[in-house]
């Protein structure tokens, strides 16, 4: 009995910890289903970027940093993981790579959306 608590216990550990993991959520501001990273912080999306591709680098990522990928981390059919010129990875919704902004202080501020009519908001389906 004790061999089964603890694989239990073990394999409870394990999903909490995936869980916990997550680099974004869902959240609800204004009547609007956007996505945020795991502080509850918007995340944007830049009209300059590719596909699969930032161009947000130096001053526009201090301003702007990425949401950036831990290593191990799993892409799927609207998150995936794109490389950045300097090693490190972020993460992309829909292809587009995603920002918090730095002049957002709490959860829930959008203050990034439409900064030079060029960052927008990402909106959850």
């Amino acid at each position: 009995m004790k061999t089964i608590t603890v694989g239990l216990a073990a394999l409870l550990l394990s999903t909490a910890a995936s869980f916990a993991a997550e680099a974004w959520k869902e959240a609800e501001v204004g009547g609007t289903k956007i996505y945020t990273d795991a502080n509850g912080m918007t995340l944007y999306t830049y009209d300059k970027d590719e596909k699969g591709k930032t161009n947000c680098y130096d001053k526009c990522a201090t301003n702007w940093p990425p949401l950036k990928a831990e290593d191990g981390a799993k892409a799927d059919d609207e998150w995936t993981i794109v490389d950045r010129t300097d090693g490190t990875k972020m993460w992309a919704y829909d292809g587009k790579p995603v920002y918090t902004f730095i002049k957002d202080k709490k959860a829930g501020d959008i203050t990034g959306d439409g900064v030079g009519e060029v960052w927008h908001i990402v909106k959850a389906d």
